[in-house]
This record gives C-alpha cells, sequence and structure tokens, in this order.
C-alpha cells in the first residue's frame, strides 16, 4: 500500500504557531546591558545578524512537517536497529564545590550569590 505524496509544509509565517523570531539593534544592546556586557556598535549590529541567522534556521526546522515522523533515540537508528548502550550513573569525580567556590565574592549555600539585574 503506497501513501500519498507529502504535501509541502506551509511557509512559516502560514504556520499556526508562527511566531516571528527576530530581534532589533535596541534589543541586543538591551540584553547585553541587563547581562552588564559591554558591546560596541559593530559588536551588537554582529550578534543582532547572527542570532537572527540562527532564528531564522528554527524558523526553517519548524515549518517542516513532521505528521507521522517518529522521533529518533539515535541517528544510526533510521537506518539499523540499534540498542543504546547506557553507562551506570555514578560519581566518577570528587566533590571540588568548596575549591571552585573559594574565590567568589559571596555564596550560601553552595550557591553563588549575584547582584539584582533586574530593572
Amino acid at each position: 500500500m503506497s501513501q500519498p505524496p507529502a504535501q509541502p509544509a506551509p511557509p512559516a509565517s502560514e504556520h499556526p504557531n508562527h511566531h516571528a523570531m527576530a530581534l532589533a539593534l535596541s534589543d541586543v544592546k538591551r540584553i547585553a546591558h541587563l547581562a552588564r556586557i559591554e558591546t560596541s556598535d559593530d559588536e551588537a549590529a554582529q550578534t543582532l545578524a547572527q542570532l537572527n541567522n540562527f532564528f531564522s534556521l528554527v524558523e526553517q526546522m519548524q515549518a517542516v512537517d513532521t505528521t507521522g515522523i517518529e522521533p529518533l533515540a539515535h541517528p544510526l537508528s533510521a537506518v539499523r536497529d540499534m540498542v543504546q548502550r547506557l553507562r551506570e550513573d555514578v560519581v566518577t569525580e570528587s566533590d571540588r564545590r568548596a575549591d571552585y567556590q573559594r574565590p567568589a565574592p559571596a555564596t550560601e549555600d553552595g550557591l553563588y550569590l549575584v547582584p539584582k539585574v533586574i530593572e
């Protein structure tokens, strides 16, 4: 029994869950400000282009109709039967939290304390 030909997915802008994923330069500058990251106008523009390229790729992937497609546990499972070999979940390293937190300005109960940045 043959399957009907796959229908092309509608453009991302027609997808029912479409939310235009694009940032403006002001968004990048605001995010950098909130993260306390200094950026030049050129760096912000370059970051904006990279982020919007990424969002465009995500929109393209979201536009693909995956109805009836089984998710893969491993990329090779599409071409042959595979069993995922899992190791036991055991600790293999010593606890060095105190070493890592020693140079921090402030910690409490194993957590790093940071200044509030929400404006």
